[in-house]
């Protein structure tokens, strides 16, 4: 099985992608109450020339438009592909220093180029200004690497064509508008809307959205699948890079250039599947027919990772990404609760028979976009006394040493709390574990799996707790000073501590997908039940070529008297909700943590 879509990072070889790279650093994102040209329509806001304003033009976070076109990508003669010449196209003027290559080109005669926007291995989306009707535009041009075959360039060009005959089908709201399709030296540049602002991508590297937030975007994305469904055609790459959030609330379904139209022949090889991993539907992984359904589940993905702001069947590569979308049980959404929740769960559930209906997938969201004001609460009802207060009695001498035993029990509780400010009892859910083989005892959360090494492999002694997720897990080790014949083992925790550090600093770590000298905090002066300890925060990006992840890890070292090193790491994501919440794990983990007393 091999991987034809997915983004743009990957090699100018796969030609069933046209994923583009956002620029660096991102546009920024015109006002909202910008001024719209003299006489242009308010449909046409986000196409509105920023050229006139002095502001800077911008496609949705820098990422490239490549969206659905809405004419045909072989015009007939007559129609309004115009020939070079036709317009009044201005000089062209000499490179300038800081302006990408090939801008102040003009194509057909009609569209000079002003910049880039985005580029990938299939193609470059530039921002022009469409000199026939003086309106800025985002222009894609096609370009594939020389060294394909003819047949793979045809294949190539065939698949914008498709891009512009599927959207071509489409009137909605949610689907970018296509102005032209002019064809140069035998190559279609597809002219559509610039849609000034971002991709939902982009919005979630900076946090998680609100239940409502997600559910409006939601309702707009499922508009235009409702819309592409009924003309017979399937997106099969509906993830939050292409989805664009325009000025003015607007939501933009983008990229139909892997999309299947009903009765056409298919461009993918056998054997293989376009589309990102992580956001494909079982039935495609399974190479069974796709529906409808298999959109609705790419849609239920995105809901989850906008509101929990980690894909829940994201793994450190592709075999293991589609392992999981088969065959892992996703984590209930905590931040989605109430119609939300129940859209979400209803999406991914792995047969697509039972994954609700487009209309029930709309009655939820709206339930969740605009849920019921609460009631207003009641006015408490007063009602005079029939009598008189009593009058307080003077407290006696039982009550005075009541009173003393209470404030005695609240000092040693005060002190309890400072000596050792993480300990108490356990949150909701978690649990207590006594790993006998490590003689310690570790607090879990609750639904989180257990894994132990297999003794006929690995003869080192350890734990591990995993959220279902993958997200965050924590690992519990055990080096006994009895097993260790070299004598290199060090002669305290903080030692051991500064040994890791160093070998973080040389090499990374290949376990984690760590590249080399993350960035380390350490924490020498840490106790551990009043025994002296040591500490170390580690914050990397994941070594993944396909998905670089912000990761961040606390791990707690302690030696006993009798030389045993223990080693309590907790791995997390480095940003979103997950974050915080893998913070939290380690938090509890490190002060519930106990060594049995031998």
């Amino acid at each position: 099985m091999s991987n034809h879509g997915g983004d743009g990072g990957q090699g100018a070889d796969e030609t069933t992608s046209f994923m583009l790279q956002p620029p660096r650093p991102p546009a920024a994102v015109p006002a909202q109450n910008a001024p719209r040209h003299p006489g242009e329509p308010a449909s046409h806001a986000d196409t509105a020339p920023a050229h006139r304003r002095g502001e800077p033009a911008a496609h949705p976070g820098g990422v490239p438009a490549h969206p659905p076109v809405d004419v045909p990508a072989h015009p007939a003669p007559g129609d309004a592909t115009p020939a070079a010449g036709s317009a009044h196209p201005a000089p062209r003027a000499a490179h300038r220093p800081g302006e990408a290559p090939g801008a102040e080109r003009s194509v057909a005669g009609r569209y000079r180029l002003l910049g880039r926007l985005g580029h990938g291995g299939m193609g470059t989306v530039w921002r022009a200004l469409d000199e026939t009707v003086d309106r800025e535009v985002a222009v894609k041009e096609p370009r594939v690497p020389d060294h394909l075959s003819e047949q793979e360039r045809a294949t190539a060009f065939e698949r914008m064509r498709r891009e512009a005959r599927a959207a071509a089908r489409l009137d909605h709201p949610a689907v970018v508008n296509v102005h032209d399709v002019a064809v140069v030296d035998g190559r279609p540049w597809i002219v559509m809307e610039l849609v000034r602002g971002r991709s939902l991508g982009d919005a979630l590297q900076e946090g998680t959205l609100g239940a409502r937030e997600a559910a409006r975007i939601g309702l707009e994305v499922l508009g235009a699948l409702e819309a592409a469904h009924a003309a017979g055609i399937l997106h099969r790459d509906v993830k939050p890079d292409n989805v664009l959030l325009g000025r003015y609330d607007r939501v933009v379904l983008t990229d139909f250039g892997i999309a299947h139209i009903e009765g056409e022949t298919s461009l993918t090889d056998t054997g293989g599947f376009v589309g990102s991993p992580e956001y494909i539907a079982p039935e495609r992984v399974l190479g069974q027919r796709p529906g409808p359904a298999c959109d609705l589940w790419s849609l239920g993905v995105v809901l989850y990772a906008a509101t929990e702001g980690v894909s829940p069947f994201r793994r450190s590569n592709t075999p293991a990404t589609l392992q999981s979308v088969l065959n892992a049980a996703p984590a209930p959404p905590a931040s989605a609760q109430g119609p939300l929740a129940d859209a979400i769960n209803g999406l991914l559930q792995k047969d697509p028979a039972r994954r609700p209906t487009a209309a029930q997938v709309r009655a939820l969201l709206e339930a969740a976009a605009d849920p019921p004001a609460p009631a207003p609460p009641e006015p408490p009802v007063r009602t005079a006394p029939d009598v008189p207060p009593r009058r307080t009695a003077r407290p006696g001498r039982r009550t005075w040493i009541g009173l003393a035993a209470a404030v005695v029990a609240a000092a040693v509780a005060a002190y309890l709390v400072l000596a050792d400010p993480f300990a108490g009892p356990l949150p909701d859910g978690w649990s207590t574990r006594h790993e006998k083989t490590l003689a310690a005892t570790l607090a879990v959360p609750g639904g989180y799996e257990r894994s132990v090494p297999d003794p006929k492999r690995d003869e080192r002694h350890w734990v591990g707790y995993a959220d279902v997720s993958g997200a965050v897990w924590l690992d519990l080790a055990l080096e006994k000073r009895s097993e260790d014949t070299s004598g290199d083992i060090a002669a305290s925790a903080t030692a051991e501590m500064y040994e890791d550090q160093a070998e973080f600093e040389e090499r990374g770590a290949y376990d984690y997908d760590m590249p080399k000298a993350p960035r380390t905090i350490v924490d020498k002066d840490r106790t551990f039940h009043g025994e002296e300890a040591a500490a170390m925060t580690v914050s990397f990006t994941t070594d993944d070529r396909e998905h670089p992840r912000p990761r961040e890890m606390q791990i707690l070292y302690y030696r006993t008297g009798r030389g045993d090193l223990y080693k309590l790491t907790v791995s997390y994501p480095g940003k979103g909700d997950f974050a915080q919440r893998g913070r939290e794990v380690a938090r509890t983990a490190f002060a519930n943590l106990d060594v049995d007393r031998l």
